[in-house]
């Protein structure tokens, strides 16, 4: 005859609240899955500062405890797909696009990780589409082309201004030098 659990375990249960901590910090953090079985310690220490200069978490993760947080935070129901096998996240609280990048040039010098897929915003992308992903230009990149779009015509009409006084300095010298050489003569 099989004994029926009555009572929750303590330990799961402040299992489950630190991973629903961990996956609400921030604003809205996304998140990458990834396979990290065949990494060292020793890989996977150098993987987590990388991720650290980006303000990203690695963090192995038990797969049921993550599904039951993801299924607390109301996240899409796809990312229960990505839950399977040995699972490690990162969690990214912005520019997700930057810690894809990190982790996809981490699998240049480790084939052995696998970017499973992730979760940005409320949409689940599979691993082709997190690499595309990682391709596109950061937060960073985009607003430094914004203000170097914004700062053109200013830039085009300061030239411009600044322009007619130096040919009007150039001409008057100009006049000034020939009246020079013709009262040399």
């Amino acid at each position: 005859m099989a004994i029926v659990a009555k009572k929750i375990q303590d330990a799961k249960t402040t299992a489950i609240a630190e991973l629903k901590a961990d996956f609400s910090a921030g604003e809205a953090p996304d998140f990458i899955f990834t396979d990290y079985r065949g990494l060292t310690v020793e890989q996977i220490t150098n993987l987590r500062k990388n991720l650290r200069a980006k303000d990203a978490k690695f963090k192995v993760i038990k797969n049921n405890f993550a599904r039951i947080a993801f299924e607390q935070l109301s996240a899409p129901g796809e990312v229960a797909s990505y839950l399977s096998g040995p699972t490690a996240v990162a969690i990214a609280p912005r520019d997700a696009n930057e810690v894809a990048k990190v982790l996809l040039d981490f699998v240049k010098e480790a084939p052995t990780l696998n970017v499973k897929g992730g979760l940005v915003g409320n949409t689940v992308y599979d691993a082709k589409q997190i690499a595309a992903f990682s391709k596109l230009p950061g937060r960073l990149e985009l607003i430094s082309m914004l203000m170097s779009v914004m700062n053109g015509p200013a830039r085009n009409l300061a030239a411009a201004l600044n322009d007619v006084n130096a040919r009007l300095v150039r001409t008057i010298k100009a006049v000034g030098d020939k009246k020079a050489e013709s009262g040399a003569e």
